[in-house]
């Protein structure tokens, strides 16, 4: 009697032998070093837009967060005649500096003065080179000038 699907022989129905089926089924590893290498490819193409995207996000952030500072820094003026200080800095819009008796605070939501996407502090100066008050974050290096990322981002600037 003959199985239909392995002889007395050792072959399949096919008339060919596991162990030469089991070598016609799997990958060389050629093959799995060619998938590998365009997987990285793939990999590669997409992490770099995704980091490129996510850096142009951190910049809008930085921006819209800057514009809000600006209104919180308005509002201080607004309740005590001034802008804070160089040396008060951005801290004043959380807690009251010394000697302010008009100070109805905090203006800003959070307990700590704003830090920028990258985890930088804002520099802030008053009276500003560019206004009443300047403020800027250093973009991804946290050094002074730049492009792409590392562009700084500025309150005197339409970006």
């Amino acid at each position: 009697m003959v199985n239909t699907h392995r002889n007395l022989h050792g072959r399949g129905a096919r008339g060919m032998s596991w162990r030469g089926r089991a070598r016609h089924a799997g990958m060389t590893l050629i093959e799995i070093l060619v998938v590998l290498t365009l997987i990285g490819v793939v990999l590669g193409i997409v992490g770099s837009n995704y980091l490129g995207k996510s850096e142009q996000a951190k910049a809008k952030a930085a921006k819209i967060e800057i514009e809000q500072i600006s209104q919180s820094l308005d509002l201080f003026k607004l309740e005590l005649g001034r802008y804070p200080t160089t040396q008060e800095g951005l801290q004043a819009l959380v807690q009251a500096p010394p000697g302010l008796a008009n100070w109805a605070g905090p203006y800003w939501k959070k307990s700590s003065a704003p830090k920028d996407p990258w985890s930088h502090e804002y520099k802030y100066a008053s009276p500003g080179s560019h206004g009443a008050y300047d403020i800027i974050s250093l973009g991804a290096d946290g050094v002074e000038g730049g492009e792409g990322a590392n562009k700084d981002i500025v309150n005197w600037e339409q970006q």
